[in-house]
């Protein structure tokens, strides 16, 4: 479902006559309000998943006053834009296509905004990530290893990031297959700015996801807005069945979803190429915890088909 304004000057109509009178779940109500909710002081991932799971079965509306999910709403046309709304999907928690699968993360996200495809996020999907500034093998092998994985009908999901995030999406274009974007920004922002071409792409034939509210985002410090993009790496875990790192340094935000994928339960593949670098420490700690060295495409598909196997 789409939030589908008219216009501007017909919203008092929508606000008086049937904003606040919709069924119990109205997904432009619930979007305003969870925007409301991230107005507020202090709010994070942490301390609104705790609003929710101290109060079960609620939607974001039914913990935020009427007025305040109005003005959200107002502040939304004016700083997103009625058009842009237009093309803004959302998935709320308790409300039909919400992907149970993210509720196995630490902080389970309430609501989430997409551009695109949402059928995407029920296809087997497996995560290709990795450093910002990969080496020439990195980048080369991040595209095989997404080429391979449409070949055998699984849809790469990455962040559109530089580097190793750029290169797994294009090698899934390239080989006719299907992506996901998770991305750390609002929907309409571009970062890096060099991707604004492909993420309008992935949002018109495929699929782009975000967490990050448009009005916190617009309202808070760069550097603060720069925490969301480790956020985003743990919901892209929390989507996919199995995550691929590519390359990575040992202060990566990569790494946040190495710690994610394994506490979901997820399968965690780490290229051997990073095992061979002797500065890096965190490869062999990762596998001590469960993750699995790789050395080519192939084994990465045979342990995505043995683990498919022992689930049936």
């Amino acid at each position: 479902m789409f939030i589908e304004p008219t216009n501007q000057s017909s919203m008092s109509q929508v606000f008086d006559q049937s904003f606040f009178s919709a069924p119990p779940i109205e997904l432009r109500r619930e979007m305003a309000a969870y925007e409301s909710l991230w107005m507020q002081q202090g709010a994070w991932f942490k301390s609104i998943a705790q609003l929710f799971a101290s109060n079960p079965h609620s939607v974001p509306s039914e913990l935020v006053p009427a007025g305040d999910v109005r003005d959200a709403w107002k502040l939304l046309l004016e700083e997103v834009g009625q058009e842009r709304l237009k093309t803004v999907g959302v998935r709320v928690h308790g409300a039909g296509e919400y992907p149970k699968k993210l509720r196995e993360a630490d902080h389970p996200v309430e609501l989430l905004y997409y551009r695109g495809n949402w059928e995407l996020a029920d296809t087997r999907g497996v995560a290709v990530v990795g450093t910002r500034d990969p080496s020439p093998e990195g980048a080369t092998n991040a595209r095989r290893i997404a080429q391979a994985l449409v070949r055998h009908d699984f849809t790469v999901v990455s962040g559109l990031a530089r580097g190793i995030d750029s290169a797994a999406h294009g090698g899934a274009l390239d080989a006719g297959g299907r992506t996901i974007a998770v991305i750390g920004t609002p929907l309409f922002d571009y970062y890096p700015r060099e991707n604004a071409e492909l993420q309008e792409r992935l949002a018109r034939d495929h699929l782009v996801i975000s967490q990050v509210p448009f009005l916190r985002y617009k309202r808070q410090h760069y550097k603060s807005n720069s925490l969301f993009f480790p956020a985003r790496n743990v919901t892209m875990s929390a989507l996919t069945e199995a995550t691929v790192i590519v390359e990575a340094g040992n202060t990566s935000g990569t790494l946040v979803q190495a710690r994610a994928a394994l506490a979901q339960g997820r399968k965690l593949f780490i290229l051997d190429s990073c095992f061979r670098n002797e500065s890096l420490s965190w490869p062999r700690k990762y596998e001590a915890q469960g993750a699995v060295r790789v050395r080519n495409v192939t084994e990465i598909m045979e342990a995505l088909a043995n683990d498919a196997t022992s689930k049936n």
